[in-house]
């Protein structure tokens, strides 16, 4: 009698080798192969002396719309920026820069760095200064998702720093080279490298023709040897120094890690 689907027989790959259960643990460590930003989704709350700053790292961040203005964060529910999300009804996200290391620490409950962190209020939202990208967010929709909840946010303002991104890949933090930095950090800017040169100017007149000979010029020798040239090259590119991954473990590589609050400045 055949296997039914489902059982021991039947659940083996291509290959030969057995299939592993989707167990938390391996669903992190595999999930963990595919590179991605990092952010901070910050929000804020009320108190007795003026608004609180709330943030934790979080990589389950992406587009869902480009009109209207939409993106995706995925907060789990035992986090308790998911609460001060869901009553705030609003949320910033910071894509963190290439030297922010110790800011993905910090707000993902690792190595404390106080001072490597600085938030700049914008728009009502403490964002983290310095950081690549800053958006800040209204909440259209809300899903649950199993052990998480989908804030689709709806961008009210952006604004676009310069340098290269801080890359999450297997529990480690690396650093990626940045493009040329845009002028003003402008994202409808180009760089002046990037644009074309302007056209030559064309001509309103024709260049007067050469004064036509009354014989013909005398025969010039021909060249007894040609020296040949070797072809001109570019020289090669510069290779890329790979910077080595964060010797700090990344201590929860999920959809999101644990907040640190911080008071407003």
């Amino acid at each position: 009698m055949p296997d039914r689907p489902g059982t021991a027989a039947a659940a083996a790959a291509p290959d030969g080798t057995a299939l592993l259960a989707a167990t938390p643990d391996r669903m992190r460590g595999v999930l963990g192969h595919f590179a991605s930003g990092v952010t901070v989704v910050t929000t804020a709350t009320e108190g007795p002396d003026g608004p609180h700053a709330h943030g934790m790292t979080a990589n389950a961040f992406t587009s869902v719309s480009l009109e209207p203005p939409l993106v995706l964060v995925s907060i789990s529910t035992r986090a308790r920026s998911h609460r001060r999300i869901d009553d705030s009804g609003r949320y910033g996200v910071s894509i963190l820069g290439a030297e922010q290391g110790p800011v993905a620490h910090h707000f993902a409950g690792g190595a404390q760095s106080p001072e490597a962190v600085s938030l700049e209020w914008r728009d009502g939202l403490p964002l983290v200064g310095g950081a690549l990208v800053h958006l800040a967010c209204r909440v259209r929709q809300s899903h649950r998702a199993g052990d998480h909840t989908l804030f689709v946010g709806e961008v009210e303002g952006l604004w676009l720093g310069s340098g290269g991104p801080l890359v999450h890949y297997r529990r480690d933090l690396r650093a990626l080279a940045g493009p040329a930095p845009t002028p003003a950090g402008d994202p409808g800017a180009v760089s002046v490298r990037d644009q074309a040169p302007a056209p030559a100017p064309v001509p309103t007149q024709a260049p007067a023709a050469a004064p036509v000979p009354d014989r013909a010029p005398a025969r010039t020798p021909e060249p007894t040897a040609v020296r040949e040239h070797a072809p001109h090259q570019a020289p090669a590119p510069a290779p890329v120094p790979t910077q080595a991954p964060d010797p700090r473990r990344d201590p929860n590589p999920g959809t999101d890690r644990e907040e640190r609050p911080a008071h407003a400045r």
